[in-house]
C-alpha cells in the first residue's frame, strides 16, 4: 500500500506518523501538529452555502448578513478516538512545552489548527483555578460548588482566551496572506480592551480601542494605556462604540476584534474542556455565567458540542445565562419565549462589563440554551452587591459580573430549581482587583452606591494611636 507523506513541523513524514502512530521503521513520532491533517473555516451560522478562509477579514455573511462561525473537519478529528484526545490533553495540560502550556493552545487542533507555532501570540493564558467555594456554599446549602476563576489570567479577564486565538490568526494572515490591517479594534466595557492591548503589544500589531466615558474602572482604563494603545473615550455606552467601530470594519479601517468575530468564540470554548478535565473528565450538572454580549454562552456550549461529537461526553450539562436587570435583553425575550433578543437601551448597573442593551451573540446564545436545556435569570443591583459581599467573606474577591451569576445561583437553590447535591460551576469571568472601585464604594460608611443598602458592609475603624482605645475595640467586636 503506498505512503501518504505530508509535510509537518517542517519535516516529510508519513501520515500516520503525523498523527503520533507508528511511522517507517517503527519510529513514533508524538504530539506533531500537521496542518494540512486539521482544518477550520468560517461558515454562515444560519446555513447559508458558501465557506471562507480564517484568515479573511470577514465578519458577516455574505448572503444573509448573519453572523458566522468557525467550522472544523470533525471527519479529520476523529482519527482519534474520544479517549485518545483526553489522553493528548492531559500529557500537555500545563507543560512549560511551547505552545502548549496555555489552556488554549494545548487544544490546538480543536482550536486553530492550521496555525503555525511561529504566529502564535499567548502568555500562558487559561489553566484557571477551578475554586471550591467550601464555605459559602455551605451557607447555600450545597456541598459541591465550584467557581472557575477566569479572571485569573494574564490581563485579568476570560477574554484573553479569545484574543490569543484572533491576534494569532491576523499575525498569521498578515505573514503569510498579506492581509492589509491599520490597526485591530474593539469596543469595550474594559475587559476587552485590556486582553486586546496586551495582545496587540505582544504581537506587535497596532491596536485601537473604543470605551465610553466614565463608565469602565480605572485598572481596566489604564491598562490599553499602558500596552501602548489608541484609546478613544466616547460620549456614548457600548453600544454606541460597537456600532461606530463595525463601521470601521466595514470600512476597511481598522480589523474587528469584538466576538462577532468568532475567532473569538473558539478561544473562549477552551473553558468548557478545562472544567471538564479538572473534574477528571466528570461533568457538572449546572453552569451560571454572567453574560452581556453574550459570546462566552455560545462558547460554552461550542466546546461541549465538540466535545460530545468527538466522543469524550454524552450529554450536556445545563446552562444558566445570568444578566443585570438593568441590561437584560436575553432575559425579557427569554421569558417572554421570543426567539429573537429586541435590543434595549441598558441602564446604569454597577456590572459595568455587562451592560449591553444590544448583545451581538444573541442567536448565538440562544441556540446554545436550547440545546443546554438552558435558564435566564437576572440579578438586581442589591442581590449582586450582596452576593459579592456573602461570597468575599467566604475567601471570594468576585467582580461585580461573576456577582450576578452568584446572586442568580442564590436565586435557583433558594426556589429548588438547583438541588442541594447537584455539582455546580460558577464562571468567574474577571479579576475582583480590576473593580476595587466597586469594593470600595460597598463598605464606605456613606453608602455611596445608589439604590444599594450595604447590610455586610465592613468600614474599617479609625482611632488615634491610643492602646486602650485599641483594646476596647478588640473586646466589643471580638467578643466571645
Amino acid at each position: 500500500m503506498p505512503v501518504a507523506w505530508v509535510s509537518c513541523a517542517g519535516l516529510e513524514v508519513p501520515r500516520g506518523a503525523a498523527q503520533g502512530r507508528e511511522g517507517l521503521d517503527g519510529v513514533v513520532l508524538r504530539d506533531i501538529v500537521c496542518a494540512v491533517q486539521y482544518s477550520a473555516e468560517f461558515r454562515c451560522f444560519s446555513g447559508c452555502a458558501g465557506a471562507w478562509p480564517v484568515t479573511q477579514a470577514i465578519y458577516r455573511c455574505p448572503t444573509c448578513g448573519g453572523l458566522l462561525e468557525v467550522a472544523h473537519d470533525l471527519e479529520a478529528l476523529r482519527d482519534r478516538s474520544g479517549p485518545a484526545w483526553v489522553k493528548l490533553f492531559e500529557e500537555r495540560w500545563r507543560k512549560n512545552d511551547w505552545p502548549y502550556g496555555s489552556g488554549v493552545w494545548g487544544k490546538r487542533e480543536w482550536v486553530m489548527p492550521q496555525i503555525p507555532d511561529s504566529d502564535i501570540v499567548s502568555m500562558y493564558e487559561g489553566g484557571t483555578n477551578l475554586f471550591w467555594a467550601e464555605r459559602y456554599g455551605q451557607q447555600l446549602g450545597l456541598s459541591d460548588l465550584w467557581i472557575k476563576l477566569c479572571g485569573n489570567s494574564h490581563s485579568g479577564s476570560f477574554k484573553d482566551l479569545g484574543m490569543t486565538v484572533l491576534v494569532s490568526v491576523v499575525r498569521m494572515a498578515i505573514r503569510q496572506q498579506g492581509l492589509k490591517v491599520k490597526a485591530i479594534a474593539c469596543a469595550s466595557t474594559g475587559d476587552t480592551s485590556a486582553a486586546l492591548a496586551a495582545y496587540g503589544a505582544a504581537a506587535g500589531l497596532p491596536v485601537v480601542v473604543l470605551l465610553p466615558t466614565g463608565k469602565i474602572s480605572t485598572a481596566q482604563l489604564v491598562q490599553p494605556l499602558a500596552h501602548g494603545a489608541l484609546v478613544l473615550g466616547l460620549d456614548t455606552d457600548f453600544d454606541g462604540c460597537m456600532e461606530i467601530v463595525k463601521q470601521l470594519a466595514e470600512e476597511g479601517h481598522i480589523y474587528l476584534a469584538n466576538s462577532m468575530n468568532p475567532l473569538r468564540i473558539e478561544g473562549q470554548k477552551t473553558v468548557a474542556i478545562e472544567i471538564l478535565q479538572q473534574f477528571d473528565w466528570q461533568l457538572p450538572d449546572w453552569l451560571i455565567l454572567p453574560s452581556g454580549n453574550l459570546g462566552n454562552a455560545a462558547a460554552l456550549y461550542a466546546g461541549f458540542r465538540l466535545m460530545k461529537e468527538l466522543g469524550v461526553i454524552t450529554r450536556y450539562p445545563r446552562l444558566v445565562v445570568a444578566q443585570a436587570e438593568n441590561a437584560n435583553p436575553l432575559y425579557r425575550a427569554w421569558h417572554a419565549g421570543k426567539k429573537t433578543v429586541e435590543s434595549m437601551v441598558a441602564k446604569p448597573t454597577q456590572a459595568t462589563a455587562i451592560q449591553i442593551g444590544n448583545p451581538v451573540s444573541a442567536p448565538r446564545a440562544i441556540k446554545a440554551l436550547e440545546a443546554m436545556n438552558g435558564i435566564v435569570e437576572q440579578a438586581s443591583e442589591q442581590e449582586l452587591a450582596d452576593a459579592a459581599a456573602r461570597a468575599d467573606r467566604t475567601g471570594l474577591y468576585a467582580c461585580p459580573h461573576t456577582a450576578v451569576g452568584l446572586a442568580v445561583l442564590e436565586k435557583l437553590v433558594a426556589n429548588g430549581t438547583i438541588g442541594k447535591t447537584d455539582r455546580v460551576v460558577c464562571i468567574s469571568t474577571a479579576n475582583g482587583l480590576k473593580f476595587t472601585e466597586f469594593k470600595v464604594n460597598y463598605h464606605d460608611p456613606n453608602q455611596t452606591i445608589p439604590g444599594v443598602v450595604a447590610s455586610l458592609a465592613n468600614p474599617p475603624v479609625m482611632l488615634k494611636a491610643d492602646y486602650g482605645q485599641v483594646v476596647d475595640v478588640l473586646r466589643k467586636r471580638l467578643a466571645g
